[in-house]
């Protein structure tokens, strides 16, 4: 009998097999294709590079348009990129659909785009057999001068490891959204609910913002990590650029609401779901002017780690003491529906 695969990401093994198998067509104007790690595709244009990215939003939410527009502009601006141009599949479930859900979730998409500055250039929507809740695939295309791209396997040994806001930023918004009732049944109150919900918003999953800013700068490599959290992400650039890390545990800033819900629901903070979080290396004479610059901004950021060589590994030290950072392609997150 065929083995069932688990909820969340591919193995990172399974992945590349068929990453490295399956690749339709050469063309060498592909510059950054399919491949672990890397946010987005890059393809040469004659005086830019054309930046595309797809991505779903796949469990529910109330804010899934709004969600899927700035998923997607997240992996466009990590590579120093712009957002410009966004579509969408979206799908909907039969004898649940109405006219308002629709227009609800266009309006959501519309808005988004507007408050990025990007244009909507089409897409499909159907309503389909078999849905439970709605999904929606989006798709952006951006643009980078070719002498301000970054890519995720930059990073270099010696560089200091940056990372913006805190973690959990996405986990704490779904944690609040889909165990709402059973976190006031807990005796959380009214206002630490909606407090965890906005994180959506505040301080936002959006990461377009600090990316373009760090950009100005010599920056080495950047990623928006997001299923498998921080530790996934560290991983990621890692596993890119071929370089190992150690990262220092009491400089990771997790924001109130998500240590409270990540206790509460027996998560580890460092493996659960945090779009709204940028990573970044740089020399350190670069990150002291990035730090300065989002301080000016009202960006909070932290210098959690360098990057070693890869015979290093990538460890974290814990209270002077140092070991493996784990990591999981299955988000801590997917616990609350095992």
């Amino acid at each position: 009998m065929a083995k069932i695969l688990p909820l969340g990401k591919l193995k990172y093994n399974l992945l590349e097999e068929f990453l490295q198998k399956y690749r339709g067509i050469e063309d060498k104007r592909l510059i950054v294709g399919p491949k672990i790690g890397e946010d987005a595709a890059i393809i040469s244009l004659p005086d830019r590079y054309l930046v595309a990215k797809s991505d779903p939003v796949t469990f529910a939410t109330d804010e899934i348009g709004w969600y899927a527009v700035n998923v997607n502009a997240n992996d466009i601006a990590v590579r120093g990129a712009r957002p410009r141009w966004f579509q969408s599949t979206i799908l909907l479930p039969e004898e649940k659909t109405t006219k308002d859900l629709v227009e609800k979730v266009f309006s959501q998409i519309s808005l988004a785009c507007k408050e990025l500055k990007v244009a909507i250039v089409g897409g499909h929507t159907e309503v389909s057999h078999n849905l439970k809740q709605p999904i929606v695939v989006g798709c952006m295309f951006g643009e980078v001068k070719k002498e301000r791209l970054i890519t995720t396997s930059g990073a270099k040994v010696g560089d200091d490891i940056l990372l913006t806001k805190g973690i959990v930023i996405e986990g704490t918004s779904i944690l609040a959204r889909e165990k709402e009732e059973e976190l006031r049944q807990r005796g959380y109150s009214h206002d630490f609910i909606r407090r965890s919900k906005d994180y959506l918003h505040n301080p936002g999953i959006s990461v377009v913002k600090d990316a373009l800013l760090a950009n100005k700068y010599k920056v080495s490599s950047m990623h928006d990590p997001t299923e498998g959290g921080l530790a996934t992400g560290l991983y990621e650039i890692a596993r890119a650029s071929q370089v190992g890390m150690l990262i220092y545990a009491q400089k990771i800033p997790i924001l109130p609401e998500s240590k409270i819900l990540c206790q509460e629901f027996g998560l580890n903070p460092l493996g659960t779901i945090t779009s709204g979080t940028l990573l970044l290396t740089t020399k350190t004479e670069n990150s002291l002017k990035i730090l300065k610059t989002y301080k000016t901004k009202g960006i909070k950021a932290s210098l959690i780690g360098k990057v070693k060589d890869k015979t290093c590994g990538i460890k974290i030290e814990v209270d002077g003491k140092i070991t493996n950072l784990k990591y999981s392609e299955k988000d801590e997150i997917t616990k609350l529906w095992d």
